[in-house]
């Protein structure tokens, strides 16, 4: 049985491109599944089949857009024990940790998130990307803490829904370099792929995707001739990519041990080595999403779950709070 996505225009979307409609509509799908799938013939405007990503929809226009379903050899399991936190016959909560990614790509297609669900459990959704099976939202790789995991679609499809229109709750945690000023606030901006390194995101007043961030000054670590860190809690409204990140580095507080957005360690005098040693050793910028809370897609009850910070974060918080007194 074939699975279709079907959207009617309504007057506030009328002149959109098709594919920027869809993205904004059905967020589990990337821009560039979108694309692809228009250009191989799979989107139909009322009935009839269009294979261009930037034709312009009017209110009214019905719209049918065809997901194939993902060829069953192109991931392979893999053996990877999961943290399951919560599971039932609609959704997975799991606790990620650092250094894995959660779907296959360039450089990655076996060692993921997304092959070792399918080692564990292959009643999974097919709404989304073929690559990204079960897969709402994402982790940055060396990102620790909770996903969602949609076992069907109709579930994918409800906490999809919950994301665009912010109902999921998200904190994280995350150790930043100097304090935030002001300590509490929010930070609302766009986020768009870096014009210099298509690797990075950027922030810009004008273009790309609205991002707004709520982060609260938990602690702050400092003494006089050794650098300030700060223990930050965050409260996402949007998911862009790299958002934490992209939002701290653009206040000028980057996030400890973050490779992409960094900040170098010089050494200071009167800094304890050993104190050093574990601040420039990270191997990993120090975020974690801490929990993550919505409405259950079959029963509509409310639920919330949380996770500890990981041992290697909780031992660089050890050493601050040693070091800081």
């Amino acid at each position: 049985m074939k699975n279709i996505i079907n959207l009617i225009v309504d007057e506030v979307d009328n002149n959109q491109r098709v594919d920027q409609y869809i993205a904004y509509k059905k967020p589990s799908l990337s821009r560039t599944r979108i694309k692809n799938l228009i250009n191989n013939s799979k989107l139909k405007i009322n009935k009839k089949v269009i294979e261009d990503p930037s034709k312009k929809i009017i209110a009214g226009d019905i719209l049918a857009l065809e997901i194939p379903k993902p060829k069953k050899l192109s991931l392979k399991p893999y053996d990877y024990k999961l943290d399951i936190i919560f599971e039932d016959e609609d959704l997975l909560v799991i606790n990620k940790n650092a250094g894995i990614s959660i779907h296959p790509g360039p450089g990655n297609y076996d060692n993921t998130i997304v092959n070792a669900l399918i080692n564990y459990n292959k009643n999974l959704s097919n709404i989304g990307d073929e690559l990204r099976p079960g897969i709402v939202h994402r982790l940055d790789k060396d990102t620790s803490g909770l996903i969602l995991v949609a076992k069907n679609n109709q579930s994918h499809e409800n906490l999809s829904n919950q994301f665009n229109k912010h109902i999921i709750k998200r904190i994280y945690q995350t150790l930043i370099w100097g304090k935030l000023r002001p300590q509490k606030g929010k930070i609302e901006t766009f986020i768009k792929r870096s014009s210099k390194n298509r690797q990075l995101m950027e922030v810009s007043y004008s273009k790309g995707k609205r991002a707004i961030t709520n982060y609260e000054t938990l602690k702050i670590f400092e003494s006089k001739n050794i650098p300030t860190f700060s223990l930050v809690e965050c409260k996402l409204e949007t998911g862009r990519t790299h958002q934490i990140r992209v939002h701290m580095s653009y206040k000028g507080n980057n996030i400890l041990g973050d490779k992409k957005y960094k900040k170098r360690f010089k050494k200071i005098k009167n800094i304890d080595y050993d104190l050093e040693k574990t601040l420039t050793k990270l191997d990993r910028q120090f975020l974690h999403a801490k929990s993550i809370g919505f409405i259950h897609p079959r029963t509509g009850r409310e639920l919330e779950f949380s996770s500890n910070l990981p041992k290697d974060l909780e031992f660089v918080l050890k050493k601050l709070k040693n070091a800081y007194k």
